[in-house]
């Protein structure tokens, strides 16, 4: 048996969990495949890293918009996409 979030209303947590992984991985504006979807709590926390701040917002804002009745916490930080400006020294 499938456990549900709150009162039972709602798509199972691993179907919501899937359809964001579909979502973000097929829409061509987003293509992306390395955010993670965890229920905690009462919230769905997407974690992982991407390019810019600007992809971070697209990305939560598709999400928001197909499952609005879901709250939705952020974990995903930004990576720097320029090459470094200076030789790392390793000891």
């Amino acid at each position: 048996m499938t456990q549900q979030r709150g009162s039972g209303a709602g798509p199972p947590d691993e179907y919501v969990e899937a359809e964001i992984h579909r979502l973000l991985a097929e829409d061509p504006a987003v293509a992306e495949q390395g955010i993670t979807v965890v229920w905690r709590e009462r919230a769905l926390v997407l974690y992982g890293e991407v390019e810019s701040p600007h992809r971070r917002e697209e990305i939560l804002r598709r999400v928001a918009e197909r499952f609005p009745d879901v709250p939705i916490t952020s974990d995903i930080g930004v990576i720097r996409a320029q090459a470094p400006t200076e030789i790392e020294q390793l000891p």
